[in-house]
């Protein structure tokens, strides 16, 4: 055990102090059967410089965005992250904080999470908003469950439009809880209206909306929540945030529940985490939102001050009598959302969204006049868009990696039925010379 530091006296001293004569003792209720006998593979301690040096080494096997044009989105997004983001970030008060159970000492931070909240709900357009989730998958779930246990029904509508990989963490949760899941296909990108409207009834508790979507279309948003809300079903909506600086908020749009992930602002892609999601809804659901919420207040002297407000307990001392099991909160991933959208305010916002809707265009016009490629489909997009091609999307983005650009999504790999479409993103961080590189190197592939 020489990664312990402690010293061969101080072992002694502590084995003696409680009682036993090896460490080995220590391990006496676990059965010699499923002990490991051989020894652990482990190399040996190496100094400081070759450490680094190891760890150079393997990290310049990763690819990055910072060496090559990436043009992959779906659920995790590049965007340019200030220079200030990052800075505030580092300071201590911040990166050390733990959950603020003691708001007398907590108030810097509380008030972080405080101004997080108001500005998601600034942003969905909702009335009360919690201190973050785990990432915006688990959210759609814990929202799932919210507008089931505010309707007291046990099914939700999942469009085939929604993220994939949120509909694996939905079944995750929900189908042992006994909630039931029913599927709405699509057409042209956009889910059925009509097999929607067939599929509510008085069990459906809710149906859960993308938009835009995982195929980057913007669905009927208002539409689909009148036919949900006449069958006294709850519409939970999945949004991009940065989308929200050019479309109608969530809220104008009948939502009653609203999540999404908080990435796009202030947090890198890191390789797919950490990142965070957001959970509002409007002021009737706010006391069955999962994890805890900060309220502003006044103490005694009439002195404005934060807390910790409508908590449920049982989240820590009867977990199994729990609505949520969540605990704990993404808040450093949170206030890296807060500052960078702060930074940008209204002005920066709608011209960064509005960058994004333009850029992304601008590709799909220009890849779409390519010879056996497509827009596949015709509804209106924010920054992402599908392409249908002749040629094989793998031997496309085999190729374009060779060019040190990172192609579409291959929708294959989670639609069958689309074996010949790629899913490209296009960001504010891409110039017109970095797409027509793109288009040019499509061009060339035979």
């Amino acid at each position: 055990m020489n990664y312990v530091p402690n010293t061969v006296d101080q072992q002694e001293q502590i084995l003696a102090r409680i009682g036993v004569n090896s460490i080995e003792e220590l391990f006496a209720d676990i059965p010699e059967s499923v002990r490991r006998q051989a020894q652990l593979k482990i190399r040996e301690g190496l100094s400081e410089y070759e450490l680094v040096k190891s760890m150079q080494g393997l990290a310049a096997q990763n690819t990055t965005v910072e060496e090559y044009d990436s043009y992959l989105g779906a659920g995790a997004y590049e965007h340019f992250i200030p220079s200030y983001v990052d800075q505030l970030l580092l300071r201590s008060e911040f990166y050390t904080a733990y959950t603020p159970y003691q708001p007398e000492i907590s108030q810097g931070t509380l008030q972080a999470i405080y101004e997080f909240q108001t500005l998601v709900c600034e942003l969905t357009g909702m009335d009360g908003a919690n201190a973050s989730m785990y990432d915006g998958a688990s959210a759609l779930a814990e929202a799932a469950l919210m507008a089931c246990d505010a309707t007291r029904r046990k099914k939700v509508l999942v469009p085939q439009t929604l993220h994939p990989e949120y509909r694996e963490v939905l079944q995750t949760y929900l189908l042992p809880r006994g909630v039931e899941i029913e599927s709405i296909s699509s057409s042209n990108g956009v889910l059925r209206l009509d097999e929607l409207e067939a599929a509510l009834n008085q069990e459906v508790g809710a149906v859960l909306l993308q938009s835009p979507n995982f195929f980057g279309v913007i669905e009927q948003a208002e539409e689909i929540g009148k036919l949900a809300h006449a069958k006294g079903a709850l519409l939970v909506m999945a949004v991009n945030p940065v989308s929200l600086g050019l479309l109608k908020s969530p809220g104008e749009l009948g939502a009653d529940i609203v999540v999404g992930e908080g990435q796009p602002f202030g947090n890198p892609l890191n390789f797919g985490g950490p990142y965070l999601g957001f959970l509002a809804c409007r002021e009737k659901y706010t006391r069955r939102m999962p994890g805890r919420i900060v309220g502003a207040t006044k103490d005694k002297n009439g002195k404005k001050g934060y807390v910790l407000t409508l908590q449920a307990r049982e989240q820590h001392i009867r977990r199994e009598k729990a609505a949520s099991n969540i605990c704990s909160n993404e808040a450093l991933c949170a206030l890296a959302f807060t500052i960078h959208l702060s930074g940008l305010g209204k002005k920066g916002l709608k011209e960064m969204a509005h960058l994004n809707l333009q850029k992304a265009h601008y590709a799909a016009q220009e890849i779409g006049k390519l010879p056996g490629m497509s827009l596949a489909f015709s509804g209106p997009f924010f920054h992402e868009f599908v392409i249908k091609t002749e040629i094989s999307p793998q031997k496309i983005n085999e190729q374009l990696l060779q060019h040190k650009i990172i192609g579409g999504l291959d929708l294959s790999r989670f639609y069958p039925e689309l074996n010949q479409h790629l899913l490209f993103c296009v960001t504010e961080t891409k110039s017109k010379e970095d797409i027509d590189r793109l288009v040019a190197r499509m061009g060339e592939i035979q």
